[in-house]
């Protein structure tokens, strides 16, 4: 063998090494049927559908202030007077690049008042403050004890969710039988799914990690669903 020869040859295995290391150090793409890719879908859905029909949709006042929206796909809620709910979403955080990669989390107890019966909702939870993401985003928050939250106005009502901003950190909706509406949701526990945030990154992130601090990676596939809330929301 020539030394040019030789020279070539240890150049490709030196190019293969390369590739085959980056590819190693990507992490793995999520298969489009995974929990959490089904999650974020249904999250996207969700927002898409309570936008649809601006009358009566989240007013722009609101989200053009948002720090957080978190949405909570078909949570479980039922019981009779006293009622109970368990849910899993995700939430993305306003940063000065845009809105943050997803962190997943859970959404257990609580009640939403007089009831009977058991059904399937989507819950929306707009966070209107820094001081109440960072709280929002700690592990096991409980709504209406670790911070104001208070039923969102829907539609055109600027007056209202402006007055509303002022008092509460988090507005709370839900969507039931295509009816959506503000509600108030009391002792809710919130937490960070650190399972699906592992599955989803490759790591075991914590949900001020992902949203917060920027350290979830984001050369991972994410569906549509920043894209969504950037467009509902100004930047």
């Amino acid at each position: 063998m020539t030394y040019h020869a030789g020279m070539m040859l240890r150049v490709r295995v030196l190019a293969l090494l390369l590739t085959i290391a980056g590819a190693a150090a990507l992490p793995a793409a999520q298969p489009a049927d995974s929990g959490e890719a089904q999650r974020l879908r249904a999250a996207t859905m969700v927002l898409n559908e309570v936008m649809a029909v601006r009358d009566q949709a989240i007013p722009s006042t609101v989200l053009n202030t948002a720090e957080g929206i978190a949405i909570f796909p078909s949570t479980l809620k039922g019981g009779f007077i006293f009622g109970g709910m368990h849910g899993r979403g995700v939430l993305s955080a306003r940063t000065p690049e845009g809105w943050s990669p997803p962190t997943f989390l859970t959404m257990t107890g609580g009640s939403f008042g007089l009831q009977i019966g058991g059904q399937a909702v989507d819950v929306v939870l707009v966070i209107m403050n820094r001081r109440g993401l960072e709280n929002f985003l700690r592990n096991q928050f409980k709504l209406g004890a670790d911070a104001g939250a208070a039923a969102g106005p829907v539609g055109r009502d600027a007056q209202a969710s402006t007055d509303l901003q002022l008092r509460a950190e988090i507005l709370s909706y839900s969507r039931s039988r295509g009816l959506f509406a503000g509600l108030t949701v009391n002792g809710a526990t919130v937490r960070t799914d650190l399972d699906a945030n592992e599955r989803f990154y490759g790591k075991r992130l914590d949900g001020p990690q992902v949203a917060l601090q920027g350290l979830a990676d984001t050369r991972l596939p994410i569906p549509e669903w920043t894209e969504a809330i950037a467009r509902y929301t100004k930047e």
